[in-house]
């Protein structure tokens, strides 16, 4: 079986020789028969991971690693998320996934667990994303997707190389009336990616992306009650005030890559971007500010040393750099006029300034044997200028600093097998938007503080008579201080330190190939969570399970492909029910979800056909996607489609 490398972990690493739990995802799991609209479609086979929300556009996909994540009021959370070496998460640590294009993704990495040391803030896990590049032949695309609910994506590809200059363009239009009441969505996406060889030892890549979403509507969460006289209604106060949100995001990013000796190479990233939301929250004007407009202007990059060499008979692989990020959004609130903005209420600038060196070192004691260690400090500065002055002066700032160790150790008793155990840390510091004071003023909540965890970790993997692989990771995770959010009287999410939480849990994976033609994947994911010490004026929940964590999850997949060129995958989700708030008072019950894809791909000289079909949710389960955690008058549960289908076709040309 060929060997795998990963880049995850910041350097270029054999899968064998990591002492940490990775997977990687390819290009045919990715975009062949898929839909390329959300991350769920590709990632669901990853152990560890638990993503909810792939319908409602305007909250973004929930994406937790390891139970890290789950927390999020929006986007995603304290996780890592990098593409193509960028990073495309905020100095904060939230991240956005709406200007990722699946379309042109070649392989996505999960590095499941904290790694702060390589990452710093927000780094429960790691998601990156690496993007096709133009191809040796100049070529031309077009691919278009229809399906239920209103479903259309046409999306034209183009690329090639032309002397020391490799191209690739993708730009996609995406619209969904939505299975949901107000859960319409638009977006045009475009990525760019060009990479010139300078000489054989050095390139520059260019990457940018722009994104407009001119409207993605929320329709909101309902009670169990509301689900049974119908679940395709949106909460009656979403409608009336217009929820939802409005987003252009554009950014543009360099790498420069030289190995100006053999084994010494340094890596250069640097990227700018804006992003302007105008977004309207379900809250009333009595609560205020249920109109949001920022305007957000960011910086970053950093520099990366890395050294592989011999000493003493002994190799030995040593990495240092440095990341550094600034952010400023100007940000302001306004009531909610039955869904038109009105007075001001709020208004503010946020400065987010990060910086985090880090150091890495791997030790081979034998070629077999080897010893990994990293340690990284990180100092995050946020400072408010309050320009609201109604309610007098919140001006302020704060600096948490962490410093986080890491150290493993891996064996290869036969080339086949990897052992290996490892000590990780993670650390999440609040986003300016969960600064947010309960109180509905300006400023920084001065009783809030950063999340922080350590992980013990053994494993696993390997392949088996150069057939099967395998991957086994076993966990124990302590966490101080976790993020906890809960919802106020006036809607609005706010967060709260809880005391002290564990997480113990196992993944598993392994794909077998049982003909020439049909291969069987599948993967298992045990999650125990429960709060160590949490008490809040609503009660005591010490010994309560963690809300929003499945114990138990379970994907299989049958994937058959015909040297003919027919192929059909389907497969299998099942997620074990879960507690919606931190009393354990209510549950989401638990579902099994059964999904087909399947198409033909024509090889016609230079050119190819492909038509796809997907039928999802085959077996009609009503279940709820996405749960909305300790939400006011019980209002967790946002329902998922029954069964629906999709359809396409992609053709393209070589020149």
């Amino acid at each position: 079986m060929e060997p795998v490398v990963v880049t995850a972990t910041r350097t270029e690493t054999p899968l064998a020789n990591v002492p940490a739990a990775v997977s990687v995802v390819d290009q045919s799991d990715i975009q062949l028969g898929q839909p390329t609209i959300a991350l769920d479609e590709s990632l669901n086979r990853v152990p560890g991971v638990f993503i909810q929300n792939a319908f409602n556009f305007s909250q973004d996909q929930r994406i937790s690693i390891r139970g890290f994540g789950t927390r999020a009021a929006f986007g995603v959370r304290e996780i890592k998320l990098v593409v193509d070496g960028i990073l495309e998460t905020s100095p904060d640590g939230q991240s956005e996934t709406d200007n990722i294009d699946l379309g042109s993704a070649q392989r996505i990495e999960v590095l499941r667990g904290p790694a702060s040391s390589l990452y710093g803030n927000a780094s429960g896990g790691v998601i990156s994303v690496t993007t096709e590049d133009g191809g040796t032949r100049p070529f031309l695309e077009t691919r278009i997707t229809g399906g239920y609910y209103g479903l259309v994506k046409p999306q034209i590809k183009m690329g090639g190389q032309f002397g020391k200059l490799n191209v690739l363009f993708n730009t996609s239009y995406f619209y969904l009336d939505g299975y949901r009441d107000n859960t319409r969505h638009r977006n045009v996406l475009f990525t760019g990616k060009l990479r010139y060889t300078i000489n054989p030892q050095s390139s520059l890549t260019t990457l940018m992306s722009f994104t407009d979403a001119p409207f993605a509507g929320d329709a909101g969460g309902l009670t169990r009650a509301q689900i049974k006289q119908d679940r395709r209604q949106a909460r009656d106060l979403n409608v009336l005030l217009d929820a939802g949100e409005r987003i252009t995001h554009g950014r543009l990013g360099f790498v420069y890559r030289n190995e100006f000796l053999p084994g010494h190479e340094i890596t250069i990233t640097q990227y700018s971007l804006f992003r302007q939301l105008d977004g309207k929250l379900p809250i009333r004007p009595a609560g205020g500010g249920g109109v949001v407009v920022f305007d957000r202007f960011g910086i970053g990059g950093g520099v990366k040393y890395t050294y592989d060499t011999t000493f003493g008979g002994f190799r030995n692989r040593f990495m240092a750099g440095v990341d550094t990020q600034y952010q400023i959004d100007n940000r302001r609130r306004f009531n909610n006029d039955d869904g038109k903005s009105g007075n001001l209420r709020f208004h503010q600038d946020e400065e987010v300034t990060s910086v985090g060196p880090f150091i890495h070192n791997e030790f081979y004691l034998r070629e077999n044997l080897i010893l990994s260690a990293g340690l990284r400090y990180d100092n995050i500065r946020f400072a408010v200028d309050d320009r609201f002055r109604g309610d007098g002066d919140q001006s302020g700032s704060q600096t948490p600093d962490q410093l986080s160790p890491m150290g493993g150790i891996l064996y290869r008793p036969i080339p086949s097998l990897s052992l290996y155990a490892n000590v990780s840390t993670a650390f999440q510091v609040p986003t300016t938007t969960e600064f947010a004071s309960p109180d509905e003023r300006g400023g920084l909540n001065p009783d809030l503080g950063p999340q922080k965890a350590i992980n013990y970790e053994v494993g696993v993997r390997g392949t088996l008579m150069e057939r099967m692989r395998y991957d086994v990771a076993f966990f124990w995770i302590n966490i101080d201080d976790e993020l906890i959010q809960f919802e106020g009287e006036s809607g609005r999410i706010f967060f709260r330190n809880a005391g002290r939480s564990q997480r113990r849990g196992i993944e598993s994976s392994f794909t077998l190939p049982l003909t020439p033609e049909l291969s069987w994947t599948a993967s298992y994911t045990y999650l125990d969570a429960q709060f160590d010490r949490y008490r809040t004026p609503a009660g005591r929940f010490d010994g309560n399970d963690e809300p929003g964590i499945p114990p138990h999850q379970l994907f299989t997949e049958l994937f058959y492909a015909h040297r003919s060129g027919f192929y059909s995958s389907a497969n299998l989700l099942y997620v074990d029910r879960f507690f919606a708030d931190d009393s354990n008072l209510n549950r989401n019950d638990s579902y099994t979800v059964l999904n087909l894809r399947m198409g033909y791909e024509w090889e016609l000289g230079n050119g190819r056909i492909s038509p796809f079909i997907g039928l999802n949710n085959m077996n009609n389960e009503h279940y709820n996607g996405l749960v909305r955690l300790n939400a006011a008058a019980s209002r967790f549960y946002e329902p998922s489609p029954s069964f629906n289908m999709y359809g396409g076709v992609v053709m393209s040309y070589e020149f």
